[in-house]
């Protein structure tokens, strides 16, 4: 697709940095103006998105190292070319949600409600960041011969080329776009704080499943190639998500 965006000289502005840093913008933008109506102090707010991000970044960016370190064995620096696509979003949501914690406790701010508040940002900015994937030609599909898959020609990206792929960045920015939405929605009728948080992890966590199966880039595999790394942190997440609504049902109710 178009890895490269623009070019000023020798200034090159990259697809995916580009939508990464949208995506981030935008979800700040959408969580800070919401922030006043859900009673979370605006200044902490700026600090913990501040950290949270970077926290995101970096450790998206481990995890991915971890699970290809071919790519970087004759070229370390590149580890930290992130503009050129190579994240891994369980990574950083551990790290992230780790330092969110730590910062929520010293600050004592409400950490279920702060949750909920930041989770449609997220979809949102999932969303923009697989539109980057897409055009940067990372986290690409397997092979296929449906009528929708794509084909790769630009020599500066980073799936196969010349060959039909599965979308699978566009179905993943489906699944952020269909899941902010959805949590829009929730907003209105949640029952107890933490619901938007934990259910965002359980559909994202699922409907990322699905679609690791049409995934055709290294990224892991656990169990001889049954699961892939990601598919085995959904799974474990999927289960943390459904015990933690029903325990803050539970609170909530006061049984």
């Amino acid at each position: 697709m178009y890895p490269i965006l623009f070019r000023f000289g020798e200034l090159a502005i990259y697809a995916y940095g580009f939508f990464l840093a949208i995506g981030f913008v935008v979800g700040a933008l959408f969580a800070f103006s919401r922030a006043r109506k859900a009673g979370v102090p605006l200044e902490s707010l700026a600090d913990l998105f501040f950290c949270s991000v970077l926290s995101a970044i970096v450790g998206s960016r481990i995890s991915f190292v971890l699970v290809n370190p071919g790519l970087f064995r004759h070229d370390a620096f590149k580890i930290f070319r992130i503009w050129e696509g190579g994240l891994i979003f369980y990574g950083g949501l551990v790290l992230s949600a780790g330092v969110s914690i730590g910062y929520l406790r010293w600050k004592r701010m409400p950490a279920w409600k702060t949750a909920d508040l930041f989770s449609p940002p997220i979809a949102i900015g999932l969303f923009l960041g697989r539109i980057g994937c897409f055009l940067a030609g990372c986290c690409y599909g397997r092979e296929t011969s449906l009528p929708w898959g794509v084909t790769f020609t630009n020599p500066d990206s980073l799936a196969p080329l010349h060959v039909r792929l599965h979308p699978a960045q566009l179905y993943d920015a489906a699944n952020g776009l269909v899941l902010f939405a959805f949590l829009i929605w929730l907003e209105k009728r949640k029952r107890f704080d933490g619901e938007i948080f934990w259910v965002f992890l359980l559909l994202y966590s699922l409907g990322r499943f699905v679609i690791e199966g049409v995934r055709g880039d290294p990224r892991g595999f656990l169990f001889q190639g049954y699961l892939s790394t990601s598919q085995g942190i959904g799974i474990g997440l999927a289960i943390a998500s459904l015990f933690m609504l029903s325990y803050l049902y539970k609170k909530c109710r006061g049984t």
